[in-house]
């Protein structure tokens, strides 16, 4: 579900929650069978002119932060930052 969202009309939000809530429930399994019993921070996906930052929250379960982001507009380590900072500021 989509508790919120903010940015151009690229995409539909409502869709790319649900695609992204499917990436993260495959890779929990995966590591579950690899017996890898830790949190997962971020999944980074890139694509030729994108990036596609997914931010697992710590302190909320089941909670994720979804970023899109053009490769040739923005910086990746500070949107990391930014949304750790969003993360830590958010009250549900």
């Amino acid at each position: 579900m989509l508790l919120g969202g903010h940015g151009p009309d690229r995409y539909n939000l409502e869709l790319a929650v649900a695609g992204n809530s499917e990436v993260i429930k495959s890779k929990l399994k995966v590591m579950k069978m690899l017996g890898i019993n830790e949190k997962i921070e971020n999944i980074l996906i890139t694509i030729c002119s994108e990036f596609h930052l997914i931010r697992l929250s710590a302190n909320k379960t089941h909670l994720f932060l979804y970023l899109s982001l053009l490769k040739n507009k923005g910086n990746l380590a500070l949107e990391r930052y930014k949304l750790s900072d969003i993360e830590n500021q958010l009250m549900i």
